[in-house]
């Protein structure tokens, strides 16, 4: 039929030519048709994981195994794809290494932050739905992607920090581990309060406050002679690491109606100005003068 010739001529049009070989509007369809269906298959391979092969392991092993099997169904979809779009890959590899030289040193922080994406996902220093500090921002992890990491703050704003970051400068993992963390509140009380009424107190306050661990035991130091109070600090002990800003707070709240109502005094900083008057014979010498 004449629309079927038509059709096939179409198709068969020679676009341009990749390394002596050409490049038709057919290999072009193709092209396009592989790396969708790369996409779509990556999707899927996701979710197959998810909820049947991994669904028994934990967050963050689970996590790194989707995100390597996701890479590795991108990297055989392309390299079908270049296949069908009648690229000779022995030379795609020359040219590559040519461009590569080329521009290397443009694309130095997106090489870096790659590998430092990798190095995250096998070291695992951060891993999913960790709690982090990085750079005075602080978060849970939501993504490890190829160029940088989602960190969801207790504002609910995403913030987006190169991988690199990670890698080289100094990281605080407060789910690292044990996710047990330590609480410190400090607390200065006025010159000649009874400093076993004011532990005691402390003491007491942290029994009673929700989300502190009754083992390790809570703790109460005497510190200092400050300039104008008797400084203490509580030591609490927290399982729940996104919340210890609000912990404190609460506690903060505690102390102040424990220390009214046994009439523990918060003293104000205070300094004392002592005024020296001259004896009469300098007031006398010193109008003399004037």
């Amino acid at each position: 039929m004449i629309w079927l010739e038509r059709a096939s001529q179409i198709l068969d049009f020679t676009l341009f030519q990749l390394g002596g070989n050409p490049i038709t509007v057919l290999h072009v369809v193709m092209f396009c048709t592989a790396l969708v269906t790369t996409h779509f298959l990556a999707r899927s391979v996701r979710k197959v994981l998810h909820r049947y092969l991994l669904k028994d392991l934990d967050d963050a092993p689970r996590y790194v195994i989707v995100r390597f099997t996701q890479y590795l169904v991108w990297i055989v979809g392309i390299a079908i794809a270049l296949e069908l779009l009648n690229v000779d890959l022995t030379a795609l590899t020359v040219v590559a290494g040519a461009l590569g030289i080329g521009i290397g040193f443009g694309l130095q922080n997106i090489v870096n932050n790659f590998v430092s994406g990798i190095v995250l996902l096998f070291e695992q220093p951060v891993r999913y739905r960790d709690r982090v500090t990085v750079e005075n921002i602080e978060g849970q992890v939501e993504h490890i992607n190829f160029r940088a990491t989602t960190i969801l703050t207790n504002d609910n704003i995403s913030i987006i920090v190169p991988n690199s970051q990670f890698v080289n400068q100094t990281v605080v993992n407060w789910s690292h581990g044990d996710p047990r963390i330590r609480i410190h509140v400090p607390v200065g009380v006025a010159y000649g309060s009874d400093v076993e009424l004011v532990t005691q107190t402390l003491l007491g306050v942290a029994r009673e406050a929700e989300g502190v661990l009754n083992r390790p035991e809570a703790e109460v130091r005497f510190l200092e002679f400050g300039d104008s109070s008797l400084n203490f600090e509580l030591l609490v002990w927290s399982d729940e690491p996104p919340n210890y800003h609000r912990l404190r707070s609460q506690l903060n709240y505690a102390i102040d109606k424990a220390f009214r109502e046994h009439s523990i005094e918060i003293p104000f900083p205070q300094r004392d100005v002592h005024i020296k008057t001259p004896a009469p014979k300098e007031i006398v010498k010193l109008f003399r003068e004037n």
